[in-house]
């Protein structure tokens, strides 16, 4: 008698990445609705780059380009770029933060499969340090037509007042720095809505609907996105109760910034970080500490690129420390 189980639906890696795209569709829609259309150039900017980078690179290390190509990593890594930067940055702001994650943090390493690190994670630290004052450039719901978008993506003229606005996040953070008030009279400010900054409500929700399609599927599993939400709320949670003066409410950080899109698409990348069932409870719980407290206390607005980042680093000693009992022993070493 031969047994089961058997793999019958069809995996392959574009497959999954074509899934992960597809889910990113939601939140995508959501951001065009909220912040405009400049996001779009900017994925179309980022995926021409990606795949032009990803062909050169192989050809140089003579490897098959159309293959690779059609696998759609590359086009994956550029949408998280995209989608992490500020949707007005100039275009060559953009070439550069995809060729980073293309070409370091991923061919540098071996190619796919191969990197210790986050691509699109390692690309946004890499430009929010060498880029501080332009990664800060983010345009206030609907406070921007497509127009005025598209020509500063080419390159127009920038009155920084004129056409950016704080983020929740960081008007939230520079506010209680300079003790202009408790966190309750500072969330009444534009920059927010009713759970979180003002119109990204709306986009964490398409990030949220996306997320769970991927897990309804079995793309990815539910232990990174369920440890990394549960350890944001928990978290925020119990010092919002010490001092809510000081401390936003946990729906606040679910529903500002990136906190949903790296709880569905940054976390469970299946390459950077930890594979164990435990394991992966573990870094996601850790990037989702890490996040809240350079929110808290950094010079940072938003901590999730740097706290995945650190994680990456331990997931070789996670992955160690969490791995299964062997069948048939007592514990990972004596037998039974």
């Amino acid at each position: 008698m031969i047994h089961a189980p058997y793999i019958r639906k069809p995996a392959s890696i574009q497959r999954m990445m074509g899934l992960v795209l597809a889910a990113l569709v939601p939140g995508i829609a959501a951001y065009v609705a909220e912040i405009g259309a400049g996001i779009l150039v900017n994925l179309a900017i980022a995926s021409l780059t990606a795949l032009a980078a990803e062909a050169l690179v192989l050809a140089l290390r003579k490897r098959p380009v159309a293959i690779v190509l059609a696998d759609l990593s590359a086009v994956l890594s550029a949408w998280l770029v995209a989608l992490c930067l500020p949707p007005i940055v100039p275009w060559w702001l953009t070439v550069i933060a995809v060729l980073i994650a293309i070409v370091v943090a991923k061919h540098l390493y071996g190619g796919l499969g191969q990197n210790p690190f986050n691509p699109a994670m390692v690309a946004y630290c890499a430009m929010i340090v060498a880029y501080p004052a332009l990664m800060s450039q983010w345009p206030p719901a609907g406070g921007l037509g497509f127009d005025t978008q598209l020509g500063l993506i080419l390159g127009g003229a920038r009155d920084i007042d004129a056409i950016t606005g704080a983020t929740a996040l960081d008007a939230l953070r520079t506010g209680l720095h300079q003790g202009a008030g408790p966190v309750d009279a500072l969330m009444q400010g534009p920059a927010f809505g009713l759970l979180g900054g003002h119109g990204w409500e709306w986009i964490a929700l398409g990030y949220l609907v996306g997320g769970l399609a991927l897990v309804a599927t079995r793309v990815i599993t539910w232990h990174m996105p369920a440890a990394f939400i549960a350890t944001l709320a928990l978290v925020s949670g119990l010092f919002w109760l010490i001092d809510p003066a000081r401390f936003a409410p946990p729906l606040f950080h679910l529903a500002s910034g990136g906190a949903m899109l790296a709880a569905f698409f940054i976390v469970t990348d299946p390459v950077s970080g930890a594979t164990t069932p435990r394991g992966k409870l573990i870094f996601a719980a850790g990037t989702a500490l890490l996040a809240w407290t350079i929110r808290s206390f950094g010079a940072y607005p938003e901590g999730i690129a740097f706290g995945v980042l650190l994680m990456n680093l331990c997931v070789p000693l996670i992955d160690m420390k969490t791995q299964p009992r062997v069948f048939g022993r007592r514990d990972r070493g004596g037998p039974r």
